[in-house]
């Protein structure tokens, strides 16, 4: 049976009244069409259908809008969260004109990476572990006018709500920095957070874990079992939707940005990485911490790349309000086992060889799965093909280096525009294969620039007021 006889046929089993087609933008986030159910049928999967280009954030010019839009269907899973019973894919984008796969489109990008990695013969399979941390909250406002500009945001378990007045206040405040794994009452979304996992498990993402993270209100992660790099990328837009809309009709808000709450962690997406090859592990080895050669090599491929890769894996302005000392995120290119102060940590729960793998801790959960797993995966085999040396491991407690010392490892850059700079500087490594190309590249930094960079620039902020309006 063909991938589209078993959509249609899954279509009719569940008895799906309407369609949902979605796509994935440049920056990351889900765009969506729906039609009636009776317009689904095998032209819809070879055809597609039209859409206007130049209305999705850093896509086509206005002179070249006509788009077309591709479900797979493969991809086929039941919304949760419509009124009617609806099927949903996830599409891939083309040119009306030539029939040919759209290059900023990010799936196509991570399909190509795919199909790079299958080309060098190293590996058959990237396996990709993402741990995405979010925050949830109960208000948040926000506002910003030429004369005035805002935020607020609220949770019942915030440690600033030890003494409001909430008719009553029940305590149990989880203190900032204090919110790693406590248990309910302190734990006031572990219900959710079990809705959340429930619905995950629904809709054929398998969960490992759940607990309250480190930070107050409502700082949470939910680990996710690993899967291919593209098929993990899909789940990836799956996880954040349904952790988004479980917290909204629950009456909260959920948040994937890295830092919402000034002087406690904020919430990093942990990357777990193996490569496999004919379904037997390759990262298992003799050398440093039960890795191979390979496995070394491909480290020290990130972290040679790790200044431009966070232009993809760390991409928002907010991004670098966490990647600051002293707190849980990782701002030396260092790696290490056991150790959550290196950019790299080798996790030694395991010591089966299909165990084997590395974490990549500076990433957040702002980034659009598919072009930062794509561009870690680049970085790791230009690793393996330079057959590059990622030095000596570094077991010590980064934090508390002499500074003599410190200043011998190498940092992130303490920017988005460093970052970027990085990536206008060192991305040969992502155009093998046609993986990422000029014009993406191109379009990624102009962006970035144009709508994140200059507008935080040109805004004074609340904090200024406070150092320099008496000045």
């Amino acid at each position: 049976m063909s991938a589209i006889t078993k959509a249609l046929k899954f279509a009719k089993d569940h008895k799906a009244e309407v369609v949902d087609l979605k796509f994935v933008d440049m920056l990351g986030a889900w765009q969506h069409f729906t039609i009636p159910a009776h317009r689904l049928d095998k032209d819809l999967f070879e055809d597609g259908l039209g859409f206007d280009g130049s209305s999705i954030r850093g896509w086509q010019a206005i002179n070249e809008s006509d788009m077309l839009f591709v479900p797979d269907p493969t991809t086929m899973k039941m919304d949760p969260f419509s009124n009617i019973p609806c099927i949903s894919f996830i599409c891939n984008i083309f040119d009306p004109l030539t029939k040919q796969p759209y290059s900023k489109d990010p799936r196509y990008v991570a399909q190509k990476a795919d199909a790079y990695l299958k080309s060098t013969g190293i590996a058959d399979t990237a396996f990709f572990g993402p741990e995405a941390e979010f925050f949830i909250f109960d208000d948040v406002r926000f506002d910003l006018k030429p004369q005035s500009t805002f935020f607020s945001v609220d949770s019942r378990e915030g440690a600033w709500n030890s003494g409001k007045n909430e008719q009553p206040n029940l305590g149990f405040k989880i203190d900032m920095k204090g919110g790693y794994a406590p248990v309910a009452p302190h734990d006031s979304l572990w219900g959710l957070r079990n809705e959340m996992s429930q619905t995950l498990e629904e809709a054929g993402i398998g969960v490992d874990i759940h607990h309250h993270e480190v930070g107050t209100a409502g700082q949470s992660e939910i680990g996710i079992r690993f899967a291919p790099m593209l098929e993990m990328a899909d789940k990836l837009q799956w996880f954040k939707y349904i952790v988004r809309n479980v917290a909204n009709r629950n009456q909260k808000v959920a948040t994937f940005m890295p830092k919402p709450i000034y002087g406690d962690n904020g919430s990093g997406m942990h990357m777990h990485m193996s490569l496999w090859k004919d379904g037997n592990p390759l990262f298992a080895g003799d050398k440093y911490a039960g890795m191979s050669d390979m496995a070394l090599h491909y480290i020290a491929g990130v972290l040679e790349h790790a200044p431009a890769l966070l232009a993809f894996t760390n991409p928002t302005t907010n991004s670098y309000r966490r990647l600051v000392p002293g707190y849980e995120a990782p701002i030396k290119l260092a790696y290490s086992s056991r150790n959550r102060s290196a950019a790299i940590r080798i996790p030694t729960y395991g010591t089966s060889p299909a165990s084997k793998r590395f974490e990549f801790r500076t990433p957040d959960p702002s980034c659009n799965g598919y072009l930062a797993f794509a561009a870690v995966l680049l970085a790791g085999l230009d690793g393996i093909e330079r057959q590059l040396d990622p030095g000596a491991a570094m077991d010590k407690d980064i934090y508390s280096l002499p500074p003599e010392e410190l200043q011998n490892i190498p940092s992130v850059p303490g920017s988005l525009e460093e970052s970027l700079e990085a990536l206008a500087d060192d991305h040969q490594f992502l155009t093998k294969g046609d993986v990422f190309t000029e014009d993406l590249i191109h379009s990624w930094v102009n962006y970035k620039v144009d709508h994140e960079i200059l507008p935080a620039k040109l805004r004074p902020t609340p904090l200024e007021y406070q150092m320099y309006f008496n000045g």
